[in-house]
């Protein structure tokens, strides 16, 4: 969501919302998972912050940028909230877009609504996907919906309430009132009806009840067959009817303790088996991460080499990889809060940092490429240097990539276990020459935070 960036990956549970006693002790492993259109499977996601995006702050500064984004390697476009932003108790000088004044509108910094169809029909026009983002747990405390109460979550005396006490800049919606329901259905609708929207990032979904977002969803699919609806929640019921991917927030969790607090790499395949593949529904897809709004940038939590080879995993595990808009250019900027509700625009510019480009294009490209990195095949090898290595394989009919990354800022050699490792040759990175590493993946021995990617044909 917001707020809340920097404890965030330590409450990954409390923020997916309370289980319900009849999930407690439902076995989610045994079920499938919503099939999920190819074409998010297939994608690259980015997500925008119109505000700090371009120099202008608003659609037509994103609509300038479609090309670029597109020769990076860039798929579905989420613009972050684009509506109306609330006053009332808002925080900072321009409050948070999560605090939504009115979702029939659209923020009027931002442009109007035909400047967001534009954007729309411009990106459409070069083959990418459009999504935004839908705060439907609550909204601003000057919302037009204030005009009913009923909407609201409310206590004994009546009195409209938070969603939680330390929200205190947005009013908690209450879906026990089938008005509520109808209202977010049918405002739901509207977007995907009126602008030809791809679907939407569902803020804090695992908060909503799992019972409203399977309603609506057959209604959405009517007006958008194959529409992308993402959950802001690591939470297995939503992925069985409701959503095609979540967060991997788990994922994420180890990430951060891996390469700040100095965890061993081996907690990375631990979590992926623990956590994901033995908690959710078969098929489960999952928003792959190392940096958003809600996080300080992963450039200043890791370190410019710790940053890249974080993506590295990111892009070849399985799931739905997110960059974050900067991310290309290695930007430093503040994300979260505070900067959730200020100005603090993107530095396109930084010193030394050509290559971050160059690395995000190559491993976009690696995954529209091949299909071994776009199923959910994913095999996890023993080394001889858990402690720092991870390796993996991904694999399809026709080829097999290993994967090793260097999480340590040493030079690390290791041994990796994996059948066939001699017939396994080096897949250049920008600026390589193809024969200035070794063939093989039996020994690899890595500079700090190098990783590397090896290609067998089967």
């Amino acid at each position: 969501m917001k707020w809340r960036s920097l404890v965030r990956p330590l409450l990954v549970l409390a923020l997916s919302g309370p289980a319900l006693p009849a999930e407690e002790t439902r076995d989610f492993a045994r079920e499938m998972a919503r099939p999920a259109p190819a074409w998010v499977r297939d994608a690259v996601i980015y997500e925008v912050f119109p505000r700090q995006f371009s120099a202008t702050g608003d659609f037509s500064g994103v609509t300038a940028k479609l090309d670029e984004l597109k020769a990076l390697g860039v798929d579905v476009l989420w613009l972050m909230p684009i509506h109306p932003v609330g006053k009332l108790k808002a925080k900072g000088r321009l409050g948070s877009p999560y605090a939504v004044q009115d979702y029939y509108a659209v923020n009027p910094d931002y442009g109007t609504k035909e400047d967001f169809r534009a954007l729309v029909a411009a990106a459409h026009a070069r083959g990418l996907k459009v999504i935004i983002d839908l705060v439907a747990n609550h909204t601003a405390w000057d919302s037009v919906m204030m005009r009913n109460p009923a909407f609201y979550r409310r206590d004994a005396a009546g009195n409209v309430l938070p969603p939680h006490p330390e929200w205190a800049d947005v009013a908690g919606l209450d879906y026990t009132n089938p008005e509520t329901r109808r209202y977010m259905g049918a405002m739901l609708e509207y977007w995907l009806r009126e602008f030809h929207l791809d679907g939407f990032r569902c803020d804090v979904a695992g908060e909503v009840p799992t019972g409203f977002w399977e309603e609506v969803r057959p209604a959405l699919e009517k007006i958008r067959p194959g529409l992308l609806m993402l959950a802001e929640a690591s939470q297995p019921d939503l992925l069985v009817h409701a959503f095609d991917a979540d967060y991997a927030w788990p994922m994420l969790a180890t990430l951060n303790r891996v390469l700040m607090q100095g965890a061993p790499a081996s907690e990375l395949a631990k979590t992926w088996a623990a956590d994901e593949r033995a908690k959710f529904p078969r098929g489960a897809l999952h928003l792959r991460m190392s940096d958003n709004h809600d996080e300080p940038r992963a450039i200043a939590r890791f370190g410019w080499p710790a940053a890249l080879a974080a993506s590295a995993l990111m892009f070849t595990l399985d799931g739905v990889p997110l960059l974050y808009n900067g991310m290309e250019v290695g930007d430093t900027s503040e994300s979260g809060d505070p900067a959730l509700f200020e100005r603090v625009p993107i530095f396109w510019q930084p010193k030394q940092r050509g290559h971050f480009r160059e690395t995000y294009t190559f491993l976009a490209a690696l995954r529209h490429a091949h299909a071994a990195f776009r199923s959910d095949d994913v095999e996890w090898l023993a080394n001889s240097a858990p402690q720092n290595v991870v390796s993996f394989v991904r694999r399809d009919a026709a080829e097999e990539f290993a994967v090793v990354i260097n999480f340590s800022n040493r030079p690390q050699a290791a041994e990796v276990t994996v059948a066939d490792a001699a017939q396994f040759a080096p897949v250049p990175r920008p600026g390589q020459r193809a024969d200035s590493v070794p063939a093989g993946v039996g020994r690899v021995a890595l500079g700090a935070f190098e990783w590397r990617i090896y290609r067998r044909a089967k």
